[in-house]
């Protein structure tokens, strides 16, 4: 899948892309099913919100097919390799839980930030999906996003290590004010299958989610190869050190994942 002139001139432009229903509601049920058997394993690479309710899953394709089959699908890589100009690697991949009426807050950060000062990744040659594989709505936690303000390079920040029970490199209010007066603020919204293609520079958070409704997104961070964090300081299965190239899957691995797994539910009900 190509992303023609005009996506990559909205890109370019806003820092993002939303690309609606790029997958089918059976290929979203089918993970958002994978995602609540991964939320009520007790692993590691879960973790928790102060609630108990799990707040975000690490590493799952490493441990699911279901995931295993979305980071190597090419409707998600090949626009990456187009925006990074080369193949990529898994840098992270997580499934972010924001459960209905107990779904915390992600403060205002950029992920290359993170990635820079934590993991001693050199550029910011990396960029992140975001994945519905529950419908967003401007009721159950949608990403925030500043438009543009990936322009403006790594901003300062500062550790937070109390807010929530994932530690991240968060921007203070003055900075986020003086951002989005001059970019704005957008929260975009649709289906579950929809994607969001969004850099790693780009200004973002979300709030809590106290609706009754779950808002599950998966996010793959792909990085070009050339670019690989060069410090080891986060375990490997929240920053990977393997850095081969995605091999892409057939488009249609995920449909038939899909339909095997409703093969399953009728021929058991």
């Amino acid at each position: 899948m190509k992303l023609s002139d005009e996506q990559l001139k909205t890109f370019d432009e806003s820092g993002y892309l939303f690309l609606p229903n790029l997958f089918s509601k059976e290929e979203a049920q089918a993970l958002k099913t994978d995602a609540n058997n991964v939320y009520a394993s007790e692993r590691k690479e879960v973790w928790r919100e102060a609630s108990g309710v799990a707040r975000t899953a690490f590493a799952a394709h490493t441990y699911n097919e279901g995931f295993r089959l979305l980071g190597a699908h090419p409707r998600l890589v090949e626009p990456v390799e187009q925006l990074l100009d080369g193949p990529v690697y898994m840098h992270q991949f997580k499934v972010n839980a924001k459960a209905a009426f107990d779904g915390d807050v992600w403060q205002w950060h950029q992920d290359y930030g993170t990635w820079k000062r934590d993991d001693e990744m050199p550029e910011p040659r990396a960029m992140n999906i975001a994945v519905f594989i529950d419908d967003v709505t401007a009721a159950n936690g949608p990403l925030l996003f500043i438009p543009g303000s990936h322009k403006l390079g790594v901003v300062d920040a500062g550790h937070d290590l109390e807010t929530t029970s994932y530690p991240l490199w968060t921007l203070d209010r003055d900075k986020v004010k003086e951002l989005a007066d001059q970019g704005g603020c957008v929260a975009p919204t649709g289906d579950a299958g929809s994607v969001l293609l969004f850099s790693s520079l780009l200004v973002h958070a979300s709030p809590s989610n106290i609706s009754p409704f779950d808002r599950t997104i998966v996010y793959l961070s792909l990085c070009h190869v050339d670019n690989h964090i060069r410090a080891f300081n986060r375990e490997e299965w929240i920053a990977h050190r393997d850095f081969t190239p995605i091999e892409k899957l057939a488009d249609g691995c995920l449909t038939e994942y899909a339909n095997s797994k409703q093969s399953k539910t009728a021929a058991t009900a």
